[in-house]
């Protein structure tokens, strides 16, 4: 959940300072808004959705689709750094946050909740409500400024998804081993063959770059006669 968080934030540091501002006042509602809902839930129901294998194998899939997003907003704006022309249709991914962030959002108010049972249930989440306003836009401008390089800030934000994806998907499992792994002898034919394709494509690769190069090089030099 805080790498989901900072995931956000480093989002977030793309985009302009009042689109952060947006995405703030979004969370902040989100927060007021779920506050009765919140108030219902109690620890041991909350433990058990942590513990139900369909939930989580559900929320694999979801890390799963928002790592897609992610990765595929950073090769976007990758070949916008090289000069290339962005479709319209992907413009999308650069006001896409995130929407895992609401449940993180949801889940540290119930805690909030239970931390603090002497306090009104009202003053707790318009509290957090009001961090999250000022905080996200503010950790978005302090990580902008912290890593001015965008391409610096692109990089730990492919890195940081990568990492919730698979961190993701191997805490969500909960255990559960989906193919018993089989025991069988060890197939030295098998890693042989394999070894040998290996080596054959290998070169096969390396001769072909350098019979491409060669003639790349040959019409180079035509051009530079002419």
């Amino acid at each position: 959940m805080m790498f989901i968080l900072l995931n956000c934030i480093l989002k977030l540091s793309f985009m302009k300072l009042r689109q952060s501002i947006v995405f703030g006042v979004i969370c902040a509602l989100f927060i007021i808004v779920t506050c009765r809902f919140a108030i219902l839930q109690s620890k041991t129901q909350l433990a058990d959705y942590l513990r139900n294998i369909k939930i989580m194998q559900d929320i694999a899939v979801l890390i799963t689709i928002e790592t897609v997003i992610c990765l595929a907003f950073c090769f976007t704006s990758l070949s916008e750094i090289f000069g290339r022309k962005i479709k319209r249709k992907l413009r999308f991914l650069y006001l896409y946050p995130g929407l895992l962030i609401f449940p993180v959002l949801f889940y540290v108010l119930t805690q909030l909740i239970f931390l603090f049972p002497g306090i009104d249930f009202d003053t707790v989440s318009y509290a957090f409500a009001g961090s999250v306003l000022i905080g996200l836009p503010g950790m978005s401008y302090l990580m902008n400024y912290l890593l001015p390089e965008r391409e610096l800030r692109l990089e730990v934000y492919f890195l940081v998804s990568i990492f919730i994806c698979i961190t993701g998907l191997i805490s969500t499992v909960n255990g559960v081993v989906v193919y018993a792994p089989t025991s069988e002898p060890l197939n030295y034919k098998a890693i042989g063959y394999s070894f040998i394709f290996f080596v054959i494509i290998f070169i096969t690769g390396y001769l072909w770059n350098n019979i491409k190069w060669q003639i790349r090089k040959k019409q180079l030099n035509k051009i530079i006669k002419k």
